[in-house]
């Protein structure tokens, strides 16, 4: 039997970053169901830092995770981002004026543009779409490298990655928890459910009744189209949420219907439907013509019933603790939320990163 004061159950993002936080003052485990982290969500995601994106309780969290994924943290070396830059594009300013914004002290602002501005930033843009927003500050995220760059730290500072390891069940037991996890059995202090879309499935493993989160999928295909100097294009996001697309290479795009298909927790695929939405939603945007669907895939993005995450620890189960529900946001947040969850966890200040955030908020059962 192997003992911790903490079992995290979740390898991607979530956990890696928390096991990265804490690993030096605790001991650790992540067990993972997987053979590897990453496999689902953050795995799949075509994540870029976008300072607006995911309305005013995720702002404070985005803004505050910038710094540290320039400084290429935990492991420092060098930035996980790369400018791309964004621009939010409607028919009509009305539209755009309703677009979520979010523009506070803490958000960068962005610049209104017309026509003339907007065909210089999209080649051949259709008309219609005579009114832009750009945000010079979005960045894409290099998810591989910051989720390595996560259990890397965790490893070195002695934690424990158990993959191959799904949660089989866990009781409590006095002031601790008996983990059946795979073929191992655990002793930890605390618990904490970092596990995506099976988050309230774990916490059912548990005994602890769930949140209520719920896994919603999420389409990308990559096309390659008959216009070439693309690989710079910004990220281009229609005001009313109905698709984005970026240059992933010189004539090729991610592009998405910017979906949100309800979906139960799995290993979950794109639907022809979905990949239809998003290429038709393109070609109302630019002429470029579609030589070829290269490939697709979809991923799971997993929301509480209030759309915020869920911090903390459960008020209705001692030593369970959540760390779930960061929906399309996670890698964005991914250091703001492991630093709130860390000062939580082991009752220590918070960071200083996120002291001006007020961690209440994310309260479990507290946040409806």
């Amino acid at each position: 039997m192997s003992k911790f004061d903490v079992v995290i159950v979740g390898g991607g993002i979530a956990g890696a970053s928390l096991g990265a936080r804490i690993a030096a003052r605790a001991r650790v485990a992540i067990i993972e169901a997987e053979p590897s982290g990453a496999v689902h969500a953050t795995g799949r995601s075509a994540a870029f830092w976008l300072a607006h994106y995911g309305g005013s309780a995720i702002v404070p969290l985005t803004v505050a995770s910038r710094a540290a994924l320039e400084a290429g943290w935990p492991s420092g070396g060098r930035s996980w981002l790369s400018p791309r830059g964004a621009v939010t594009i409607a028919r009509n300013s009305i539209d755009l004026r309703d677009a979520p914004s979010a523009e506070t002290v803490q958000a960068p602002r962005r610049t209104q543009v017309g026509r003339a501005q907007l065909e210089a930033l999209v080649p051949g843009l259709l008309p219609g779409w005579d009114f832009g927003l750009v945000d010079e500050t979005c960045a894409d995220i290099d998810v591989a490298a910051l989720h390595h760059g996560c259990l890397a730290a965790f490893a070195r500072l002695g934690g424990t990655l158990l993959t191959s390891t799904p949660l089989v069940s866990a009781r409590r037991d006095g002031a601790g928890w008996h983990i059946h996890a795979g073929d191992s059995t655990l002793t930890a202090a605390t618990i904490v459910d970092a596990a995506g879309a099976w988050a309230d499935d774990v916490a059912g493993r548990c005994g602890v009744a769930g949140l209520g989160i719920r896994p919603f999928r999420r389409t990308i295909a990559q096309v390659r189209v008959g216009h070439s100097g693309l690989r710079a294009l910004p990220l281009v996001l229609d005001a009313l949420g109905t698709f984005y697309f970026k240059g992933e290479g010189d004539n090729r795009l991610w592009v998405s219907p910017h979906d949100e298909g309800e979906s139960i927790a799995c290993d979950t695929a794109p639907e022809e439907l979905d990949v239809a939405d998003a290429l038709e939603r393109l070609q109302s945007v630019v002429p470029w013509p579609i030589e070829a669907v290269e490939r697709t895939w979809a991923g799971l993005r997993s929301f509480t019933p209030w759309r915020t995450p869920a911090i903390g620890f459960d008020s209705q189960a001692p030593g369970f603790f959540w760390c779930a529900g960061q929906g399309g946001f996670g890698i964005q947040t991914a250091p703001a939320v492991s630093a709130i969850a860390a000062g939580l966890l082991l009752g220590e200040e918070p960071d200083s990163s996120v002291s001006h955030i007020d961690a209440t908020a994310f309260a479990p059962r507290c946040a409806a």
